[in-house]
């Protein structure tokens, strides 16, 4: 089955018949969780809503005014799911977001485009799949390293291809038709029927391909290649931007610029150099800090063994330092006669140890690991833990009844 929307990408609005209508429950995540949804199936005579397939996602649209959730394809048929029946035999009338299906053309005719064009000129680095994301897309090619130049490479031709206005043509055939051994490919799925559509750029390749396009490669207006990334079993992923995600990304970028710009006090040319300088005054700023720390982790463990009389326990909680000022305090303080409770850090990212008798450190330990909402482990006289709570007056409290 071709639909309507295969056979023009450019079709808005469409008036068809339902031809079934059907309650069922989708499955779908929200926020990370898993929801099911209460609707209906809805299969059509004809639809200009793309059905998933091909790595492009389905449109966004209406049926009737009712929003359409999702679209997949189901052998011959296209199948919409609703929240709301239509009746069946009823003529109605399909609204597509157009914003949403310009950008899947854009993006997909532009991953066409890039993969002719590195099969043109590195005939070693063949497309094995793609992914058309929210805001940016990849093409994983079966190479595991592209440099550079070669990516420089494939961008300018690429542009040049778009300013050429290349046409972009999409034609069906039957099964049988010899067309079909030229066309490039990564196979047809199991349950496909019918004609076959091939996708053509104009002096360049001929795809099997089940997506919307754009008519001419002008509507690209650009492709931008942004980097690789490691993919799996030896394979890359390219990513890349096309059409309107360019213009996008270039007024994020001017808006970041601008940004850094007021803060720095500089032009954007001067972002890097500022950036390094900051870094290293702060690198050295937290080297000066770390130093007086130490310090002040010796002062205090030297004041703590000179009190007299001893106490049963003492807190010191030092909201600027980490893990080494508690090692320094440790190293110079080696009395277990007094339970000490040490801690560095904010809520929620806070880090303690209890040090004392081995029996009494055991016992208090995991009490106040659950008293601070944290996760801890202990051996011996040391008990260390990350906790997300203060708690001060009720850790005060505890300590009191252990210690007396």
């Amino acid at each position: 089955m071709v639909f309507a929307c295969q056979n023009d990408s450019f079709l808005k609005e469409f008036t068809t018949t339902v031809i079934s209508c059907k309650q069922s429950k989708l499955a779908t995540i929200k926020l990370g969780k898993k929801e099911i949804l209460d609707g209906f199936e809805v299969v059509l005579e004809d639809t200009i809503l793309f059905p998933e397939g091909g790595g492009q996602p389905w449109d966004h649209g209406t049926i009737a005014g009712k929003e359409v959730i999702q679209v997949i394809r189901r052998g011959t048929d296209a199948v919409h799911f609703l929240r709301e029946p239509v009746e069946e035999g009823l003529t109605v009338h399909l609204k597509l977001d157009w914003n949403r299906r310009l950008d899947h053309m854009q993006q997909h005719s532009g991953q066409h485009l890039i993969t002719a064009v590195i099969n043109a000129e590195y005939g070693n680095m063949p497309t094995t799949s793609w992914w058309l994301g929210e805001e940016i897309s990849f093409i994983e090619l079966d190479t595991p390293t592209m440099s550079a130049e070669q990516m420089a490479h494939v961008e300018a031709l690429a542009n040049k291809y778009i300013r050429e206005g290349r046409c972009v043509t999409v034609n069906s055939y039957e099964t049988s038709d010899p067309v079909l051994e030229k066309a490039r490919t990564r196979g047809l799925p199991e349950d496909h029927v019918g004609k076959v559509r091939v996708v053509s750029i104009e002096n360049l390749e001929d795809d099997m391909c089940c997506g919307t396009h754009v008519s001419n490669l002008s509507q690209l207006q650009m492709i931008k290649l942004t980097g690789t990334e490691k993919g799996k079993k030896g394979k890359i992923k390219l990513n890349f931007l096309a059409g309107n995600r360019v213009l996008l990304k270039m007024e994020e970028l001017l808006l970041r610029e601008t940004a850094l710009s007021n803060l720095l006090q500089n032009k954007g040319s001067m972002h890097v150099q500022l950036t390094e300088k900051i870094q290293d005054s702060l690198k050295n700023a937290n080297k000066k800090l770390q130093t007086v720390l130490r310090e002040i982790a010796v002062h205090e463990a030297d004041r703590l063994k000179q009190a007299d009389p001893k106490p049963s326990y003492s807190i010191l909680h030092r909201k600027e330092a980490d893990m080494d000022f508690i090692n320094v305090f440790l190293k110079d303080f080696n009395d277990e006669s007094i339970m000490l409770l040490l801690i560095v850090g904010e809520e929620p990212n806070i880090q303690i140890m209890l040090h004392g008798k081995p029996d009494r450190v055991a016992e208090v330990g995991p009490k106040l690991c659950e008293l601070m909402d944290g996760k801890g482990f202990g051996k011996g006289k040391k008990y260390q833990a990350k906790v997300a709570k203060l708690k001060l007056p009720q850790v005060k409290k505890l300590l009191e009844e252990s210690c007396n």
